[in-house]
């Protein structure tokens, strides 16, 4: 009974510090982390290529518009990709944050139904993510500057060459008040 009671105690006061206010320097510290992916902010369209698990390349246009939300501590990602009909056929969610606990860059991305939570490792001009499945890992390198973000997936097996399964290149359009902008005022 008192392993169990310790338990309760234990999972309540970790939600419980989950939920704590942070400080002031660690506010902060998460908006400076955010930031440096600043480059990504605003509208983007360009070209995309994705080989299908039937093995078929589909060529799509792709777009992406990127923004900073609560305050600069958050970066919304939205990518979407359209076929030769204007069909969506790609559409994913990325929320990009500074977990000041880890000290480190993570994306909660949403996509073809799934959903996964991944670390984010700043490179010079951009960065890379991975997604673990089974023994292969899904890894995606972005080059992002000079109004051009480049990214490509690849699919990485244990004593293989990376094969490449994605690639866009995106011309920045504008920039965005999205998703800061049209919110709820308080008042009508």
């Amino acid at each position: 009974m008192r392993i169990a009671t310790f338990l309760i105690f234990l999972a309540l006061t970790t939600s419980a510090d989950a939920q704590m206010p942070l400080s002031a320097e660690a506010k902060q510290q998460q908006i400076d982390e955010v930031s440096k992916l600043d480059a990504m902010d605003g509208h983007w369209r360009g070209t995309a290529w994705i080989i299908l698990p039937n093995g078929k390349r589909e060529e799509l246009v792709q777009t992406e518009r990127v923004g900073p939300l609560l305050g600069g501590a958050i970066k919304v990602v939205e990518g979407r990709g359209y076929d030769d009909s204007d069909a969506t056929k790609f559409n994913a969610l990325g929320i990009i944050a500074y977990d000041s606990r880890k000290q480190r860059l993570m994306m909660r991305t949403y996509a073809q139904g799934n959903l996964g939570d991944f670390p984010i490792q700043l490179t010079k001009d951009g960065y890379t993510w991975e997604i673990p499945a089974g023994p292969a890992t899904i890894r995606y390198t972005a080059t992002v500057k000079d109004g051009t973000w480049v990214e490509f997936g690849e699919r990485v097996l244990p004593d293989q060459a990376p094969r490449r399964f994605f690639e866009m290149k995106l011309l920045r359009l504008n920039d965005s008040e999205w998703p800061a902008a049209g919110t709820v005022p308080s008042k009508s």
